[in-house]
C-alpha cells in the first residue's frame, strides 16, 4: 500500500488503538505547459511591484491580510508557524452520529484508514458495530497543519475518513429547493417508472473521462502528424409536455415485444410452395 499520510491512535472513551491514514482518491489531468509562440520555449512568470513599476524577486514578497479596502497587515510565515496546530499522533473521536444525518456536501477528501500493528482487533469491533448501528463517528485530527473535523464510517471492507468542511465554508442558498406542490400523481408515477427501467448496478469502472481522452487522442495526433477530429456536439431535445417526455422515454426504454421480433423474421423468410402444385376442379 502507498506511504501513510497520518499516522497515530484513534481514541474514544478508554479505548486507544494505532490507526494509518492512505490518500484514497486523487483527481487526474492532463496539465500543460506555457510556452513562447514563435520559439516554442517555456516562459516563466514574473513578480512585478506596480507602485515601484518594476519586477521583483521571490524574497522580496511578504503575506499581506486586508482588512479594509487598500490596507494591508503584514503576517510574517514565524507568526503563522506559531498558531498552526502541530500535526498530532491521537485522532479523537468526538461522539457518533446517524448515518443518514450526514449530508455529503460536507465531505472533502478521502482517507483509507487501515489497522496499525496490534490494533487488528479493536479496529474491527468498531468497524462491525458502526455497520450494525448505521452510526458514523466524529472525529478531530490535526495534520499538515491544520486542525480538521473528519467523518468516519464503515465501507465494503474497512474504515474510511473523510475531512469535513465547516459549516461556514458550505454555501447557503435560498434558490436550492424543490418545490413539490405542483407534482402530479400520475407524473411521479410515470418518472418512477422510468427511474426503474435504468436502474443497474453501481459499476465505478464503466465511467470513463471522456474529455480527458480525446485530450490524449488529440495530443497524440498531433505528435504524429494526423488530422484532429473534432467531437461531435451534443444535441437537445426540444422542451415538450412532461408525461409525454416521460411516455416517450418509457416507450423507447421497453424491450421489444415477442411479436415485433417475429414480424421482421416472417417477411425474411420465403415461401415455400407445396408439392405437385394444386389440382385442377377437372382432374
Amino acid at each position: 500500500m502507498a506511504a501513510s499520510t497520518w499516522r497515530g491512535h484513534l481514541t474514544f472513551g478508554l479505548v486507544s488503538l494505532p490507526v494509518r491514514l492512505h490518500t484514497a482518491a486523487r483527481g487526474e489531468t492532463i496539465s500543460f505547459n506555457q510556452l513562447h509562440k514563435d520559439d516554442h520555449s517555456r516562459v516563466k512568470q514574473v513578480l512585478y511591484c506596480a507602485a515601484e513599476d518594476k519586477p521583483i524577486s521571490r524574497d522580496q514578497i511578504v503575506k499581506g491580510y486586508e482588512y479594509e479596502k487598500g490596507k494591508y497587515v503584514v503576517v510574517e510565515d514565524e507568526e503563522i508557524k506559531k498558531v498552526a496546530p502541530k500535526t498530532a499522533k491521537v485522532m479523537e473521536l468526538l461522539e457518533f452520529v446517524k448515518s443518514t444525518d450526514v449530508d455529503p456536501v460536507y465531505l472533502d477528501s478521502s482517507y483509507y484508514m487501515a489497522p496499525d500493528e496490534g490494533g487488528e482487533k479493536p479496529y474491527a469491533l468498531l468497524f462491525e458495530a458502526l455497520k450494525k448501528t448505521g452510526y458514523y463517528g466524529v472525529a478531530k485530527v490535526a495534520m499538515h497543519n491544520r486542525e480538521h473535523i473528519v467523518i468516519l464510517r464503515p465501507a465494503g471492507r474497512g474504515l474510511m475518513i473523510h475531512t469535513m468542511f465547516y459549516a461556514d465554508e458550505v454555501r447557503k442558498t435560498e434558490e436550492f429547493h424543490a418545490d413539490t406542490s405542483a407534482v402530479k400523481e400520475k407524473e411521479l408515477l410515470l418518472a418512477q417508472s422510468l427511474v426503474e427501467s435504468l436502474a443497474a448496478e453501481f459499476e465505478p469502472e464503466k465511467y470513463h473521462d471522456t474529455y480527458r481522452d480525446n485530450l490524449r487522442q488529440m495530443i497524440e495526433a498531433r505528435i504524429e502528424g494526423r488530422e484532429v477530429v473534432e467531437t461531435p456536439e451534443a444535441t437537445m431535445a426540444p422542451v415538450i409536455d412532461i408525461m409525454e417526455a416521460l411516455k416517450k422515454s418509457l416507450e423507447m426504454r421497453k424491450p421489444p415485444t415477442k411479436a415485433a421480433e417475429a414480424a421482421p423474421a416472417a417477411e425474411a423468410a420465403p415461401v415455400k410452395k407445396r408439392a405437385g402444385g394444386r389440382r385442377s376442379a377437372a382432374g
